[in-house]
């Protein structure tokens, strides 16, 4: 399964890397997403997701480069989707899950629980023993 991830993400670096240099500059980033999404990204834009990603400095993205950006706009997106989650069940403006505002939130989903019961199912990832769960303990419950 790795392999078969590596070899179609080494396809696209190929694709993207337009003049053939094993290297993705931010012109060709910008034309790529032109050309394939219908999009626009400004210069400026290709320039920052580069130098954001860019290990060795050079102003471009070599293969390593590339899967560092693959992957980091994966997390970016799974963590707004945990977040938009975790918003729904913290409804105490507190920050965090109480057994209170999971109770509640599984009762509109159709779950009944008693406040005892969601005390212990946020006990097991309550990695800091205080009673709530974090976003950074949600986080990790849901991974």
């Amino acid at each position: 399964m790795i392999s078969k991830f590596c070899s179609e993400l080494q396809w696209v670096f190929d694709y993207l890397d337009v003049n053939g240099d094993g290297k993705i500059s931010p012109a060709e980033l910008q034309g790529c997403v032109t050309r394939v999404g219908g999009g626009t990204v400004s210069v400026d834009e290709a320039e920052e997701t580069v130098k954001s990603c860019d290990l060795n400095g050079d102003g471009l993205l070599d293969f390593e480069d590339f899967q560092k950006l693959m992957e980091t706009s994966g997390e970016e997106e799974k963590n707004d989707t945990l977040k938009e989650a975790f918003a729904m069940y913290e409804m105490e403006g507190t920050g965090c899950i109480t057994p209170t505002s999971l109770k509640r939130m599984l009762s509109r989903l159709g779950d009944s629980k008693s406040v005892e019961d969601c005390k212990a199912m946020i006990q097991k990832f309550d990695l800091n023993g205080d009673g709530v769960l974090s976003f950074e303990e949600f986080r990790i419950m849901m991974h």
